[in-house]
């Protein structure tokens, strides 16, 4: 038989994967794999875990949320060799899960990971870390990690809302040097003050479309070896604010406030560290990172 490996965060969400497991399991069976359960005993135990599979295993189901994934991605990327992923969904968001049309069922989508399709994703290479769908620094981005997971579970999006509002009254911005190389090779540098910054490789953020999507119409691929990335200014006034929230609640951007471009390249400079997150997780502080694409380094299973 083929060997499995399934790894799974028992805390993600609302720890549903307790009522599925025996499921998941009978699924991947009868899919032709021996099966090997790991649930995580804290946050890094996924990465140590995957730097140390055998190379035996043909495929590695995560269970879990897009934290738990990223975990996995690191630590096969830092183990040197790749192994086909297939990913359960049981986090609070889910936005990756939900760019690749992975089903939110967990039957469905341990089904997917057995019989669905390879797809050769893109993964982010942030200094020496990784992340598979997004960076972001600024406004709001602390809410993702700030959040407790018992909010997350009880009130799910709005949760990310509601911890958002607290921080506007103090709105902090950052004067950054960016330089960006683009897709044929031209550079491009940006020198401003900015209160947010995202670089994605997804179509949702926060389990919303992400506002890039709006800009890059349709052209968003997740294995083009390219990110999307967009930059928020600081507001001179109030009515400045409004405005840029008000773009933000429709998910659209107003270039006169934002810059966005698409890049696999980039470097970011700040005279004071900066906190970063990196897939919904403290990705700590900088004041100078380089962002790489690294093109179709994950091999994730798909629905179709």
């Amino acid at each position: 038989m083929k060997k499995a490996l399934l790894i799974l965060n028992p805390h993600s969400g609302k720890g549903l994967i307790r009522n599925h497991l025996l499921e998941i399991v009978d699924i991947l069976v009868k899919g032709g794999y021996e099966v090997t359960v790991y649930p995580t005993q804290g946050r890094g135990d996924a990465s140590r875990a995957m730097r140390a599979r055998r190379k035996s295993y043909e495929l590695i189901v995560c269970s879990g949320g897009d934290g738990t994934l990223d975990e996995i991605v690191t630590g096969m990327m830092q183990s040197g060799f790749k192994t086909t992923i297939g990913y359960i969904p049981a986090g609070s968001t889910n936005d990756f899960a939900n760019s690749l049309k992975i089903p939110t069922a967990m039957k469905k989508a341990a089904e997917a990971a057995v019989n669905g399709t390879v797809f050769s994703c893109d993964v982010g290479r942030f200094n020496e870390d990784i992340f598979v769908y997004i960076a972001a620094f600024g406004l709001f981005t602390e809410v993702s990690y700030g959040t407790r997971q018992e909010m997350k579970n009880m009130l799910g999006h709005l949760a990310y809302l509601l911890e958002g509002v607290r921080h506007l009254q103090n709105i902090k911005s950052y004067r950054l040097k960016v330089t960006s190389v683009s897709e044929n090779g031209e550079t491009m540098v940006i020198e401003d003050n900015f209160i947010y910054g995202m670089i994605t490789n997804t179509y949702s953020v926060g389990g919303f479309k992400s506002i890039a999507g709006n800009v890059f119409k349709g052209s968003i691929a997740l294995d083009d070896g390219l990110f999307e990335v967009t930059l928020i200014r600081m507001p001179k006034n109030p009515m400045e604010l409004n405005s840029i929230l008000a773009a933000l609640a429709i998910q659209n951007i107003d270039t006169q406030y934002m810059y966005s471009f698409k890049t696999g390249r980039l470097t970011i400079e700040s005279e004071e560290e900066i906190a970063w997150t990196l897939d919904g997780e403290f990705g700590g502080a900088h004041r100078r990172v380089t962002v790489t694409n690294e093109k179709q380094a994950m091999d994730i299973m798909v629905k179709e």
